[in-house]
């Protein structure tokens, strides 16, 4: 590929009043349309008392900042590009950067929790629209996580150094997903930097199981997450709402303790990387086995808190020769162990395999610092919990319109979705009380665009 001309005959100029950088923003901005936002958004988020009009037609200004993270951007000045070209004739009510930033700044922490409210509404008329979650009547996954955005500046309310020796705001998300979905984030909230990650995660994952049941999830729910958030708090959360967890667990005394005691003939070989099936013996030759045993857990902890269920345990061949010393052969295989608490009902190999899933929460947190979260934009902690909130919603806006282009695009990162689908130039032509958007000639994804345009609604020229 090369320049068709030299650069003495190549020119540019900004002045088509017609042309649209992302002309997928129509359908996206219909689809929200036709699942409520803008009304949700005036029935439950009420910012009274807010000056200099902030908190007027808060539907224009969420619509504003969610169209604005499905075009990419990540802060409050990035808001600009939807004040380009044929904009303000494709869509009215655009607001500007400056206003929008009023307006997250207006937020109180009760006015956060209206817009929570909102998006989880939002979420479940989505679901609804566009089936989100096919698969949800046999079983869903709820995935929690929590990551230290890095921030900079002492100036920045509630940033401060965690675990991780960067400043920064520390958020929490919980992610529904299915055998057959990619994950949607039905839960979020933004906490100080300084916070432990496990902070809160009771009452998220009781918000999260709530939402996906209105959601119309009827199959088994299961918690999955890391060791930070192994607590009684969380396995009694998960209880209560009759839901499973499967929780990852540190290796302390205890624990090595009980993975001691299990027997060689207890070990199952399972299918990983670099296992070989052996025909003869109808198994797995494996690096790695699982094995379970029952165990109580919390035993230190008021009575009503211990908890008997199953330790699953992973056993990996460590395949590092640093701890052999030179010259000698290795007299025993060293493991590496990985034990999982867990009340799932499927059997052990299937429950460990579903429990190593869990890290398709990471393409999550990938996605929304690929998009909205590159930066928490402002000064003010309840602007940014609310920053957070509104990514997570245009997030799952974006998993929607993909899902209803192409089974590809609904299990596409919502980078993919962002390029292919939304970043479509077009050129506004208006005439006879109608609006037309000429589009690329010849667009790679042109059948998966057309689909996603006429099922929010729209008609094609032909």
């Amino acid at each position: 590929m090369k320049s068709s001309h030299s650069p003495a005959v190549t020119f540019a100029a900004f002045d088509d009043p017609n042309l649209l950088a992302h002309g997928g923003l129509a359908p996206a901005v219909r689809l929200a349309e036709r699942c409520g936002l803008p009304e949700l958004v005036r029935d439950k988020v009420r910012l009274s008392g807010a000056g200099n009009g902030a908190g007027a037609a808060p539907d224009a200004k969420v619509m504003s900042l969610v169209a604005g993270m499905l075009a990419g951007a990540d802060s409050i000045d990035d808001m600009g590009v939807l004040r380009h070209g044929a904009m303000a004739k494709a869509f009215r009510g655009v607001r500007a950067p400056s206003t929008l930033g009023s307006f997250l700044r207006a937020f109180t922490w009760g006015h956060v929790r209206q817009l929570e409210s909102a998006a989880r509404a939002f979420t479940c008329n989505l679901a609804a629209h566009c089936n989100l979650l096919p698969g949800s009547d046999q079983v869903v996954h709820l995935d929690i996580d929590s990551k230290v955005k890095q921030v900079y500046g002492a100036a920045k309310q509630g940033a401060e150094h965690g675990y991780t020796k960067v400043r920064g705001l520390h958020f929490q998300i919980v992610t529904a997903s299915t055998p057959l979905a990619a994950p949607v984030i039905v839960a979020s909230r933004l906490r100080k930097g300084s916070a432990g990650s496990a902070k809160g995660a009771a009452s998220l994952i009781a918000e999260a199981i709530r939402a996906v049941r209105a959601m119309g999830a009827t199959g088994t729910v299961i918690v999955r997450a890391d060791s930070a958030f192994f607590s009684h708090k969380v396995v009694a959360a998960c209880r209560r709402a009759k839901a499973h967890f499967s929780l990852a667990v540190a290796q302390r005394k205890k624990i090595r303790e009980t993975i001691a005691a299990i027997g060689e003939d207890a070990w199952t070989a399972i299918k990983y990387p670099k296992a070989i099936w052996g025909r003869d013996e109808q198994r797995w030759v494996s690096d790695a086995q699982v094995a379970e045993v029952e165990y109580t857990a919390f035993a230190g902890k008021a009575k009503r808190y211990r908890t008997t269920a199953r330790l699953l345990v992973r056993r990996v061949r460590r395949l590092n020769d640093a701890h052999v010393p030179d010259g000698q052969g290795e007299l025993f295989k060293v493991w590496r162990f990985h034990a999982v608490f867990t009340d799932s009902p499927y059997p052990l190999v299937e429950a460990e395999r579903y429990h190593r899933a869990h890290a398709i929460v990471e393409q999550v947190l990938a996605d929304l610092e690929d998009s909205a979260l590159g930066h928490l934009p402002s000064g003010r902690f309840t602007a940014n919990a609310a920053w957070l909130t509104l990514a997570a919603l245009a997030h799952n806006l974006t998993r929607a319109a993909g899902a209803l282009a192409s089974a590809f695009h609904a299990k596409a990162r919502t980078g993919t979705i962002r390029r292919q689908l939304l970043a479509v130039p077009a050129r506004l032509a208006a005439g006879g009380r109608t609006l037309t958007f000429h589009l690329p000639q010849h667009w790679p994804w042109r059948q998966e665009f057309t689909d996603l345009w006429t099922t929010v609604g729209c008609r094609l020229r032909t």
